[in-house]
């Protein structure tokens, strides 16, 4: 029987002892139970505590620092005439002056010293925020098959650049439309920044929107939630580039630019567009340039006059998904071609003087790049390290191309890719060779088969930086 209802001597006692001692024990345990939260949120409040102390005791130990060398004092002339023999005029005049140079020499000391703790501290704290506040999605897969000489690509930081057309949050003014009339997500810009190992070239190559690919199958993506369910889209045969990130997001771009370059991408960075003009206004405009205005027949006047041109977020907006200009030969090339100068400009300007020593512009910078980006394997270093490989770079240095394609639309409206010329310059990224200004016209024969890397000796990278 339960020992709840006997006696110390196991004899049966009545009902209303037997509740009594229930409710005894259930109060019993209620009270261990509360004791023991307490003492857990006693230990977090001391923790919390602690955490909020430590930067307070630390800028206090470095204003004590200063303030003990300020402060500390030599003996009284009268005290050390006391002590010592007497000194003339001279004498006592060149001691006071090496005194005084110690002490200067100490907080000297002092300043730097505490002005590095704090450096290092803040650009500690600037790194940790942005990439706290950076959207991870997961986008790569650097053990895929369809990589070429993945040993032999060592070093080199492959970003994959894909600009979204989601409409979510746009505004009415933007003249983009909304998510209502324009569900989803494309990739408007797919580009691949490509620094080899030894950082002496920087290539941006950009994919036409339109291009015609071979579409593995993918899981499906919800750019609403930036996640990927269990669904799968089946492959499809012929399909447009920007179809790919419609269906499959991130995963599915990835696949399909590994599939025709055999590059391996290392770091994905997806913008929202309509994030993407905060950037701009944050540095307070980007200067681009132009041979004659701009003119949109869907968007209007982007930019009222040829030449050099200080450009808004507003109108960065425009200029680069613009597809309807007069006078562009094709509405993609037309576009790419405004996308390439404007990323160049953009990150010129990020990188200059201006911006850098403007704590305000940078801050504010950063805080624009954070929201309207995402990715995987991004953040503040990775950033620098394309930022800093393009800047200083004379022309010849950093070049601009659009993968080789037909340059005009099949009957399906699709641009067509050309192998050769396609494989002779992915192959010239992958081994670090340089890039031919002219390639050979392809062959009759000219097939989809992706590009294969040419055999090197020991996985070692001719070390050519030209291109």
């Amino acid at each position: 029987m339960d020992r709840l209802t006997m006696t110390d001597e196991l004899e049966a006692i009545d009902d209303a002892t037997i509740i009594k001692r229930k409710i005894d024990h259930t109060l019993a345990r209620f009270s261990a139970a509360h004791d023991e939260l307490e003492a857990e949120e006693a230990k977090k409040r001391e923790r919390r505590e602690r955490l909020a102390l430590r930067p307070a005791a630390l800028l206090e130990q470095t204003r004590t620092a200063l303030q003990r060398v300020v402060t500390t004092t030599d003996p009284e002339p009268s005290e050390a005439s006391e002590e010592s023999a007497p000194q003339t005029r001279l004498q006592e005049k060149k001691e006071r002056k090496t005194r005084q140079t110690a002490k200067a020499g100490r907080i000297a000391a002092a300043v730097v010293a505490a002005l590095v703790f704090l450096s290092i501290g803040s650009a500690w704290g600037a790194q940790t925020w942005f990439d706290a506040k950076f959207n991870n999605v997961a986008s790569l897969d650097e053990d895929s098959a369809d990589i070429q000489d993945a040993a032999g690509q060592t070093g080199d930081e492959n970003f994959l650049m894909v600009g979204s057309d989601t409409r979510d949050g746009a505004a009415a003014e933007d003249g983009v439309g909304d998510a209502e009339g324009t569900p989803g997500a494309r990739s408007d810009t797919v580009m691949i920044a490509h620094v080899p190992a030894d950082r002496q070239r920087v290539v941006m190559v950009s994919f036409p929107r339109d291009l015609e690919i071979s579409r593995p199958e993918c899981k499906r993506w919800d750019p609403a939630t930036s996640s990927y369910s269990d669904q799968t889209s089946p492959a499809q045969k012929i399909a447009k580039l920007n179809t790919a990130y419609a269906v499959g997001g991130p995963q599915c771009v990835t696949k399909v630019i590994q599939q025709i370059t055999g590059m391996k991408m290392n770091h994905f960075v997806g913008i929202d567009f309509n994030g993407f003009k905060s950037m701009v206004d944050a540095v307070q405009g980007v200067t681009v340039y132009n041979e004659k205005p701009v003119d949109d027949t869907t968007l209007g006047m982007i930019i009222p006059q040829a030449g050099e041109t200080r450009i808004s977020g507003d109108q960065a907006l425009n200029y680069v998904r613009a597809r309807h200009v007069k006078g562009d030969p094709t509405s993609d090339y037309g576009r790419i071609k405004r996308q390439q100068a404007f990323l160049g400009a953009l990150l010129k300007t990020v990188m200059s003087k201006d911006v850098i020593l403007d704590t305000g512009k940078l801050s504010g910078f950063i805080d624009a790049f954070a929201k309207a980006t995402f990715g995987e394997n991004l953040g503040i270093k990775q950033m620098m390290t394309l930022a800093k490989s393009m800047r200083g770079m004379g022309s010849d240095k950093v070049k601009f191309l659009t993968v080789p394609t037909t340059e005009e639309a099949n009957k399906r409206g699709n641009e067509v890719l050309l192998q050769s010329k396609a494989k002779a310059v992915f192959d010239a990224l992958i081994n670090n060779t340089p890039l031919e200004e002219k390639a050979p016209a392809p062959p009759a024969s000219d097939t989809a088969s992706p590009p294969t890397s040419s055999a090197k000796s020991g996985g070692a990278k001719k070390s050519s930086s030209s291109g």
